[in-house]
């Protein structure tokens, strides 16, 4: 079995106030990104991403969450997934200063976290993900 995981985060696991709101929310926005998602009445699940519901011991996280895109296009298509799936316009697509070809558009979700969908322009990327494969532990019969 193989997992294919970025570079710096092993994962990201929010907390939703309406967990049914937010599903509709990153089902739209991560579907524009062709991320596939697993969601059900607990949770809802894509790569390294996991929300389930708050409640009175863990309450609604509020984070800064960017997801890379492969080009302008999809940066527009996504923001405009998250829009109309109920997320705040917290900044349309647009060139950014942060480096030369950023471009990003920024949507609040629906407990307030700031999200960002970002194209770095052109580059070259080192490896598309980093492969986890499992192995059984030496001496282990692999049956």
């Amino acid at each position: 079995m193989d997992l294919h995981r970025g570079r710096l985060i092993d994962h990201i696991h929010l907390r939703a106030a309406d967990l049914a709101a937010t599903q509709r929310f990153y089902s739209a926005l991560l579907e524009a990104l062709n991320i596939p998602v697993v969601s059900d009445d607990s949770h809802l699940q894509a790569d390294e991403l996991w929300i389930d519901a708050a409640d009175a011991d863990t309450p609604p996280t509020h984070v800064h969450l960017a997801f890379q895109t492969a080009d302008r296009a999809q940066v527009d298509r996504a923001w405009r997934a998250g829009l109309d799936a109920g997320g705040g316009d917290n900044g349309p697509p647009g060139e950014r200063p942060y480096h030369p070809g950023y471009y990003a558009g920024f949507l609040w979700d629906p407990d307030g976290n700031n999200i960002e969908v970002v194209f770095h322009g052109e580059a070259e990327k080192s490896a598309a993900s980093v492969v986890v494969t499992f192995t059984p532990p030496s001496g282990a019969d692999p049956a």
